[in-house]
């Protein structure tokens, strides 16, 4: 996994899962003397299994529950963790993170704020997890595409209508990815075994050189960040 398990995470030993609650990309198993913290990577995932299924090639952590039952930490890619975090202490991997997309938190006058005199593309920008947690590239190059942004714009140089606007899509296109399960790479189904189907639904990731759905001028393809960006040289300013 991206980092080896420390000795400290064995002491959820014995302990009742009291919550369990999501930040950014973090899953915390709350417990009465600290939070275990998962981030499942690129493509891992949790399934609760019968005792005595073996492990398969890319399963990793079994926690043992007292049901009999295991949880199961299943990742092909191995981009995930297994972290512990202490009682009233903050883990570093959570300390500096922005808010949640779909908090109060995340508005005009926070996005606003926070672009004032900033240089770098709005692009790069909104996939800094200290700025938002949770827009990762595909919702990135989606989010500027219905907002009309062009992903190179320096974010201190959009006008603060322009910032709203896009603070309402990025919550309408993450909201809409949920809703249709996200978006599947070629090896990742959910918990269920499913995959997710907004792939169907994009307008621009992926679709380099085909027509803009909304102008039909062939979509152009930039590196930014060192990440691929789709977007509309017409459509996008």
């Amino acid at each position: 996994m991206r980092w080896p398990i420390t000795e400290d995470l064995y002491q959820i030993e014995g302990q009742v899962i009291r919550a369990v609650h999501r930040r950014a990309k973090y899953l915390l198993l709350e417990t009465d003397i600290g939070t275990a913290i998962v981030h499942l990577g690129m493509s891992g995932s949790l399934r609760v299994l019968p005792a005595g299924i073996p492990p398969e090639k890319h399963d990793h952590v079994d926690l043992c529950l007292a049901s009999g039952e295991v949880l199961r930490y299943n990742d092909p890619r191995r981009f995930g963790a297994w972290l512990w975090q202490p009682q009233n202490c903050e883990h570093s991997v959570l300390s500096k993170l922005g808010p949640e997309p779909f908090s109060d938190a995340f508005n005009a006058a926070y996005l606003q704020e926070k672009a004032q005199g900033k240089r770098t593309a709005i692009k790069t920008f909104i996939m800094d997890n200290h700025v938002v947690v949770g827009v990762g590239n595909i919702y990135a190059n989606e989010s500027l595409f219905a907002a009309g942004i062009h992903p190179k714009r320096e974010a201190g140089k959009i006008a603060p209508q322009r910032l709203a606007l896009l603070v309402d899509e990025i919550k309408a296109v993450l909201a809409f990815a949920i809703e249709q399960g996200g978006t599947t790479l070629k090896d990742f189904k959910n918990a269920d075994g499913k995959p997710g189907y907004f792939a169907q639904e994009l307008q621009v990731y992926g679709k380099a050189g085909q027509p803009c759905p909304r102008c039909d001028k062939p979509l152009s393809e930039a590196k930014i960040g060192q990440r691929a960006s789709v977007y509309c040289s017409a459509c996008q300013k």
